[in-house]
């Protein structure tokens, strides 16, 4: 059993993915899905301009000269390509990527999501997050579902700044795996010993199954 909270959500968002498919990582959590993929032929895109990014590598096997757009050390897998950033984000914007996986700070019930601005906060840089929104077929956000001050980032609406109107695919969560739909949220799979009507009571509002009755883990 998984006892990282972290990594449970990367493990859980790996089983969404399917051989084949070109995938980007976010930033953060779901840099961690590359150690789930358990030798799947999955694709990964990082927007610095690399197709074919491994796991992270052992300390003796890191080389400066390969890093994700998160500045982190990769690895490489055999027939890797590497190209401009321009041409990554065109590989992006012209609709190339299967699944694109993102943190996110707060998504709305509607699948709204931020993920680039806290109030008051300095701007670090907006990322591909917008570009990802727009381009992927289809969108996962991965965040633990509170933030540190014990507030929800699953919220009724966002008092953040949006990262675009588009509407995301799912949230996973440490307590649960979310879908977004035309009726707004509904939770897919409940991932932690607790009740629906337990995380409702966290979340701030009622939630409801997307079926009669949740798949159990």
């Amino acid at each position: 059993m998984i006892q990282n909270k972290r990594y449970l959500i990367a493990k859980r968002i790996s089983e969404e993915l399917e051989e084949g498919q070109i995938v980007n990582l976010g930033i953060g959590i779901p840099t961690l899905v590359t150690e789930y993929l358990g030798g799947r032929k999955i694709y990964l895109q990082s927007e610095n301009g690399l197709l074919g990014m491994g796991p992270s590598p052992i300390e003796e096997k890191i080389d400066i000269d390969l890093i994700s757009a998160g500045k982190e050390p990769v690895s490489i897998l055999k027939g890797s390509s590497f190209f401009s950033s321009a041409d990554s984000f065109g590989l992006i914007r012209g609709g190339h990527v299967d699944v694109a996986i993102l943190g996110v700070l707060q998504v709305d019930i509607n699948g709204e999501i931020a993920n680039w601005a806290v109030p008051n906060q300095p701007i670090l840089g907006v990322g591909g997050a917008m570009d990802l929104l727009i381009g992927a077929k289809k969108v996962i956000v991965a965040a633990t579902l509170f933030n540190k001050h014990g507030e929800s980032k699953l919220v009724k609406n966002l008092t953040y700044n949006t990262s675009g109107i588009r509407r995301v695919d799912l949230l996973v969560s440490e307590y649960a795996v979310f879908k977004f739909t035309e009726n707004g949220v509904k939770v897919v799979e409940i991932l932690e010993d607790i009740t629906i009507e337990a995380l409702s009571e966290k979340v701030g509002f009622e939630l409801t199954y997307l079926k009669d009755k949740v798949l159990e883990r």
